[in-house]
């Protein structure tokens, strides 16, 4: 029986002027003058220190290249399934990312030591959005007070805004709500205002239009209200 031989073949992805003497295996003198060409593709990352430390229930790895070979890992943990890992990124389109997966569930727990009053977990984003996504599921936030804050100059900053498809419910004893120069309330379809108690309405000057005056105007002009709202 001949002595074993290197399965290390040849990676479509590298340049095959690496393999001098074109048999097909990369030695490790051929790899060693290999590393320091550019890299051999516009895509394929290679590096040769690469160290993995594990065993069958995870590992540990510096250097890794990710299976697109766009991408290499300064840090790679790795649970058993190759889904479960966690990964800081040196390079490529994810350099300075550090990525977290898990097929499972992802829980963080802190302040167990501090005071109410305390700041006790932190998201900062220096630059760019905060994005919390749930594809199939619900979001929940839970809390002794919830505050909304929005902080920003000119009218296309500082702004809160909700979207919904279907319907936006507030339950509360009190709803109160306070501006500074406008509010207001459109319905396409139909409004009411229902107060079983007692209901009052204050203003220096109201003013109450319907399409009675359309096609033609009031003594008080107010056709062009309903115009307006028409629009």
């Amino acid at each position: 029986m001949g002595a074993p031989t290197s399965q290390n073949k040849v990676n479509d992805r590298l340049n095959r002027n690496v393999d001098a003497n074109n048999d097909g295996v990369i030695s490790a003198e051929e790899a060693k003058s290999f590393s320091n060409q550019a890299n051999p593709t516009d895509s394929a990352k290679n590096n040769y220190t690469g160290i993995r430390y594990g065993n069958d229930h995870g590992s540990c790895s510096f250097g890794h290249i990710h299976k697109g070979g766009d991408v290499t890992a300064g840090i790679l943990l790795q649970a058993k399934d190759g889904r479960h890992g966690f990964f800081m990124d040196n390079d490529g389109q994810r350099k300075g990312w550090t990525s977290a997966v898990a097929p499972g569930n992802y829980q963080v727990s802190c302040g167990e030591d501090n005071e109410e009053a305390q700041d006790s977990m932190f998201f900062h984003a220096s630059n760019g959005n905060i994005v919390i996504l749930a594809t199939n599921g619900k979001l929940r936030l839970q809390a002794t007070d919830i505050e909304l804050v929005a902080v920003g100059e000119g009218g296309s900053k500082g702004n809160i805004k909700m979207v919904a498809t279907e319907t936006i419910s507030l339950d509360s004893k009190k709803l109160i709500a306070n501006t500074k120069s406008l509010y207001k309330i459109v319905s396409s379809g139909s409004a009411e205002l229902i107060a079983n108690s007692q209901m009052k309405l204050y203003s220096s000057i109201i003013r109450a239009v319907t399409d009675g005056c359309a096609l033609k105007d009031s003594k008080n002009n107010l056709q062009r209200i309903q115009k307006q709202n028409q629009e």
